[in-house]
């Protein structure tokens, strides 16, 4: 059973690696777009913050994400087959090159294994439901937080030069990709944590937390899931750093710097309120809503609207995966 665990310990760790470099664009395509940073600068940047994140944020999305699932449903086998359908999904889209979220793949990984071995009773409908909702609430909040930035900065400073602006937009696209990368970091690597709890709870090697009690994650856990995907996003992303920074629509500094703003303010948010959010569609809003200020037309909607097709997929398509992978476990004669 040991040796088990530690199989899926490592394929936690290795998805959350490729949630790292798979989401990296999410947290360098503008600054890159920009050319504020070079993309080796904007990595390590981020990369950096990506870790830092443990040092700002509590870890109640990773409490929220191990209770997905009815404890006495989850076994190391189940685990292992969400993490599959999860990882290849990232994989697939990444290949793609379409900025999905991983964190939708990973819920999905673990809802169509969890269908297989019990049915609907096995998940926590109520969390399900809540994430689903933000899978339109984030990208409309985000949206809704860069035009209403970028429509301030263009009230306030639409009179000055444009080279003052473009001077001062640079120095505050730094802090401003700080910020998104400590979001990114403290909402996707909380969700590795929670599915190594789990797996830890399904060894009896942790104790489950009781109704309405926030799960205790092991201090290791935390260190353990940051710095796999800060390592993940040194490795960069640049398939979906194209599609993000410069395909949606054209981005100058001010625009990248109320774009990060805004989706740093909506991760905050969610993160402290335990909401497992996608990072990915965070973003995306707010890049359409900067480029929608200087009009509609600016938004490539072809290319976005094949982003959001990939986002609606994201969750059938990793439950499917993880459903066929648990089945193979089955035949395989793995106990799941």
């Amino acid at each position: 059973m040991m040796t088990g665990l530690l199989l899926i310990i490592a394929l936690a760790l290795i998805f959350d690696f490729i949630n790292g470099f798979h989401d990296a664009a999410n947290s360098i395509a503008t600054i890159v777009s920009t050319r504020v940073l070079s993309p080796n600068a904007a990595v390590l940047w981020a990369a950096a913050f990506n870790f830092l994140a443990f040092l700002v944020f509590d870890t109640h999305v990773a409490s929220n994400i191990a209770k997905g699932v009815s404890p006495g449903v989850v076994t190391l086998g189940l685990v292992a087959a969400g993490l599959l359908g999860a990882t290849v999904w990232d994989l697939l889209t990444w290949w793609w090159g379409l900025p999905t979220s991983s964190s939708h793949a990973l819920l999905g990984g673990l809802a169509g294994a969890a269908l297989i071995k019990a049915g609907p009773s096995a998940l926590d409908l109520p969390f399900f439901a809540k994430t689903a909702l933000f899978i339109f609430v984030a990208p409309l909040l985000g949206s809704a937080l860069g035009w209403g930035l970028m429509k301030l900065v263009t009230i306030v400073f639409g009179s000055r030069p444009h080279h003052g602006i473009d001077r001062i937009s640079r120095r505050l696209q730094l802090l401003s990709a700080a910020l998104y990368s400590l979001g990114h970091g403290g909402n996707d690597a909380q969700k590795t944590m929670g599915i190594i709890v789990a797996a830890l709870v399904a060894n009896d090697q942790l104790t489950a937390a009781a109704a309405g009690e926030t799960q205790h994650v092991p201090f290791w856990v935390v260190l353990a899931c940051h710095a796999a995907m800060g390592l993940g996003t040194l490795s960069g992303g640049w398939r979906i750093v194209k599609t993000m920074g410069m395909k949606i629509t054209k981005l100058e500094p001010v625009g990248g710097c109320c774009a990060e703003t805004a989706g740093a303010l909506t991760l905050f948010g969610a993160t402290g309120l335990g909401i497992p959010v996608s990072t990915t569609q965070t973003i995306t809003g707010a890049i359409v809503g900067v480029g929608s200020v200087r009009k509609l037309s600016a938004v490539r909607w072809g290319v976005a609207g094949r982003v959001v097709w990939a986002w609606v997929f994201t969750v059938p398509g990793a439950a499917a995966i993880s459903a066929i992978a648990m089945l193979l476990l089955r035949l395989a004669g793995v106990p799941v």
